[in-house]
């Protein structure tokens, strides 16, 4: 009998570290959790877009941490992956021959300039992969100088479609002028995070 009470209270007394070293991780999970969702928010709070900024990136929060350079990374990837999607998107359209006139003219102009944007972000993750303590300045200064370029480009695609009539195609033109302002927002932003990344540094 003495030894089954024994046994009994060792169970009980095992339950209960497990069950403390339990809670334990789960509250320190979500402490770490809510951190890097914190330090995204905060992050995102000096675009020019923070809402968007904050929804694109938080799903990333467990990779990002609060590590700046994965933040600009991860901004970056983001920004690429939706120039892409509409690029395709824009050359779906292009193929579908429901565009005619000025509206296919500037379909034509934003559809090679988004290519240039494309092109410039992709160098500049290359580029932020090589990031290093002894090269720092001169791959932020050309990371900058890449987005900027990105930016520009997509500005120019947004004002061509702008300027097009609005009675043509008009469905058509919302979805694209829709996509590209998204693309050119998320460029914003990773302009932004890539500002500061390069100011903060010592």
């Amino acid at each position: 009998m003495i030894r089954s009470s024994n046994s009994k209270c060792v169970v009980t007394i095992l339950l209960v570290i497990v069950l403390t070293v339990t809670n334990f991780g789960e509250a320190k999970g979500r402490e770490f959790r809510q951190s890097n969702t914190v330090f995204i928010r905060s992050s995102c709070s000096s675009t020019t877009y923070p809402k968007l900024c904050y929804t694109s990136l938080v799903k990333h929060a467990a990779f990002i941490q609060t590590n700046p350079v994965l933040l600009t990374g991860t901004a970056l990837n983001v920004t690429l992956s939706s120039a892409k999607s509409t690029s395709a998107a824009m050359s779906t359209m292009a193929r579908s021959g429901s565009l005619r006139g000025r509206d296919a003219a500037a379909m034509q102009d934003c559809m090679e300039v988004l290519a240039d944007s494309v092109e410039e972000l992709t160098k500049s993750i290359g580029e932020m992969s090589h990031l290093r303590t002894s090269n720092f300045e001169g791959t932020m200064s050309d990371v900058q100088t890449w987005v900027s370029a990105a930016l520009t480009d997509d500005t120019t695609c947004t004002d061509g479609f702008q300027q097009t009539p609005s009675s043509v195609a008009g469905d058509v033109k919302t979805a694209v002028r829709g996509r590209i302002i998204e693309v050119a927002q998320l460029t914003s932003n990773a302009l932004a995070l890539i500002n500061q990344l390069a100011n903060g540094h010592p």
